[in-house]
């Protein structure tokens, strides 16, 4: 009887401390090797418009990408996050009308599709007059979810994807890296079991956000009081706070004032108004905005009563204007003065939800309150107590909820991959904290040989793109990639003749 060595599931020490591997060090540690030229790492909104941009644009074949990932569909993070934050798939995002993860080439429009699906001119009619005359047209999230899985049924995204956690990216002696990933098992695309090694050429990261930004407060209160019900982050699942804000009367306060913060207030006046909830409203924000703001007159924006209006997050001319080159010269301190001129919290502005706001205000069950929350607590009514230190002095307030709305956190070092590429993979820190790319975003410090690590998405911001987490950027960010590739003779270049009959195919759902 033959003994055969488990699967490994852990890399031996040799392999977890050394900065480059050599194929024979792979196989003395028993993990199985299998070539592919490329890797993406994630599988979330990144991946998918990455790959897609390879397949359309780069001719790639499928057998030629893999995309590591935990989840089963790229959209699968996204859709969850807008939807405990108050975006059901009825509602419309905060998106451009093309800007279209689906579609390269962003026509027909989100706002064409919809006119045609509805046998309406409304939408081309919004479009034609926004912002002016008209509220910026935004898309329908279901109409973006259900284009996204049309173009991955059509790319053959599931024939790529491997779904497993994903350990960490080396560099390979020679040229290249290893991906090494513990699949999940009866995987299609995952021939072993344990630890398997991906030695590819290019390796792709786009991992999003590394979790919820907890602020030390509430973080505080949670461990203390162990009490996950009564503070909650806007963007993990409390649909119990609604609920119960329906059954009786009670105050809820919200801390924050971007657009998960309108996701939030528009969600609890609806209750109110459909529902014939008596919810009390009480916001706080940090910075009060009182009218338009900005250091110069080009880059100035509307605001009023605590929030600062902007349609998008950036202005457009953030994604192939002035202001994309002018950040494209910009070097250390003063790229991250002109992030500081352009970014900060911005919500869109919206004439409705402004109507019900002001009602509101004047019916005295929402107010508004500049300052700082510290000192939370549960008193024995079992209501939040907490203490808000403000310009005109400190003030108690008592809640039956608090909702923080402050966002994600996407610290690099606290994402496993992100943060071994910081120790081993030979990458380091952008001004702004997150990982420093060139302006083809590719990983300064992380090249091997012919091989190129890529990192596009939340993890990549502070670079000398700003928009890299939206949708257009993130088809920027790909294009970007490609791009690079082509220019290394890796993989084929889209000329205008090629790119229509691509666009023919995408029109009739031809599957490449």
């Amino acid at each position: 009887m033959i003994d055969v060595a488990p699967p490994l599931t852990v890399l031996p020490p040799e392999l977890e401390q050394a900065d480059w591997w050599t194929d024979e060090m792979v196989f003395r540690a028993g993990i199985p090797m299998y070539d592919v030229p490329f890797v993406s790492v994630g599988g979330g909104m990144g991946s998918f418009v990455t790959v897609d941009y390879l397949r359309v644009a780069g001719g790639v074949p499928a057998s030629d990408i893999r995309v590591l990932s935990n989840l089963s569909h790229p959209w699968q993070t996204y859709e969850y996050l807008t939807r405990v934050s108050q975006l059901p798939r009825s509602r419309r995002i905060r998106s451009d009308s093309s800007s279209r993860p689906d579609n390269l080439w962003g026509f027909p429009s989100y706002a064409i599709q919809e006119a045609v699906r509805d046998r309406t001119v409304k939408p081309v009619k919004q479009v034609l007059l926004e912002p002016v005359f008209a509220d910026f047209y935004t898309p329908l999230l279901g109409m973006v979810l259900d284009s996204m899985r049309r173009e991955a049924q059509r790319i053959r995204y599931w024939d790529m994807l491997v779904q497993g956690e994903v350990r960490t990216v080396r560099r390979r002696a020679g040229g290249g890296y290893f991906a090494v990933q513990a699949p999940r098992p009866n995987q299609p695309n995952a021939p072993a079991s344990g630890l398997i090694a991906y030695r590819c050429r290019d390796v792709h990261v786009a991992v999003g956000y590394t979790g919820l930004r907890f602020l030390p407060d509430l973080q505080r209160f949670r461990e203390q009081h162990n009490d996950y019900h009564h503070v909650v982050n806007g963007y993990e699942d409390h649909e119990h706070v609604y609920e119960s804000l329906r059954r009786r009367p009670g105050t809820v306060l919200i801390r924050g004032s971007g657009i998960v913060t309108s996701a939030v207030l528009q969600r609890l006046i609806c209750d109110r108004l459909h529902h014939g909830a008596q919810t009390r409203i009480v916001q706080i924000i940090r910075t009060y905005v009182k009218g338009a703001h900005g250091r110069h007159a080009w880059s100035r924006r509307p605001g009023s009563h605590g929030f600062a209006y902007q349609g998008f997050n950036y202005p457009k001319s953030a994604w192939g204007g002035q202001l994309k080159a002018r950040m494209r010269r910009r070097e250390g301190a003063d790229r991250v003065q002109m992030y500081d001129e352009i970014g900060g919290t911005t919500t869109p502005l919206r004439r409705l939800w402004q109507h019900h706001l002001q009602n509101g205000r004047r019916e005295g069950w929402y107010t508004a309150y500049s300052g700082k929350l510290d000192s939370l607590g549960l008193a024995s009514n079992g209501q939040v107590k907490a203490t808000l230190h403000s310009p005109e002095g400190d003030r108690r307030l008592r809640a039956d909820y608090v909702i923080d709305c402050t966002g994600l956190d996407a610290d690099v070092a606290e994402h496993r991959v992100l943060g071994d590429l910081l120790h081993h993979g030979g990458a380091r820190r952008n001004p702004l904290g997150r990982l420093d790319v060139e302006p083809s975003f590719e990983l300064r410090g992380s090249a091997s040989g012919m091989g190129r690590v890529y990192v596009t998405g939340a993890a990549s911001f502070g670079g000398y793109f700003p928009g890299v987490d939206t949708f257009l950027g993130l088809q920027i960010s790909a294009q970007e990639v490609v791009d690079d590739i082509a220019r290394r003779n890796l993989c084929r270049r889209m000329g205008p003749l090629r790119s229509t009959v691509e666009w023919l195919k995408w029109a009739r759902n031809r599957q490449i």
